[in-house]
């Protein structure tokens, strides 16, 4: 059987992996430089289920993982909010988490239109979730996280 790879632009991948990388940073402990290292040194350049990520922009994978880090307290309180009441962000799948964390620093960044960065992250989140179920949550989500983290840009 032949599968066709499809390729992804840089910033797509570097959005994807920032997910991976806070996922991973939350599971395991390690801090913000050994994953930053691993990803470099080891799975930048993966494929995927026949998507190939090949070099990502360093730049906005760094600027992601820094200031999901930096703001994470602002972030999740977004989150929270644009959250269903009694489902708070650490009762929600760590895999949402992580995507609500790295979408919404993006957004602080201020350097991408906030439509673009909601359906980068659907895409992303449509390369994590077993189904489409959860793509209205994400989209609804973060178009609330949005219209906050506007007013917070840094």
């Amino acid at each position: 059987m032949n599968t066709q790879i499809k390729k992804v632009n840089e910033k797509s991948a570097a959005r994807f992996y920032s997910v991976q990388a806070l996922f991973q940073m939350e599971h395991s402990g390690l801090s913000i430089d050994s994953v930053i290292t691993e990803f470099e040194e080891h799975r930048i350049g993966a494929i995927y289920n026949n998507t190939e990520f090949g070099m990502c922009n360093t730049s906005l994978f760094k600027n992601i993982l820094n200031l999901a880090v930096l703001e994470q307290t602002m972030i999740d309180k977004a989150t929270d909010r644009a959250l269903a009441t009694n489902w708070p962000i650490d009762r929600i799948d760590p895999t949402l988490r992580a995507i609500f964390r790295a979408a919404g620093a993006e957004m602080l960044l201020g350097k991408t239109p906030p439509k673009v960065i909601i359906v980068e992250f659907i895409d992303v989140a449509n390369a994590f979730l077993s189904d489409d179920k959860g793509l209205p949550l994400v989209n609804a989500v973060l178009d609330k996280m949005s219209k906050e983290l506007q007013q917070s840009e840094l």
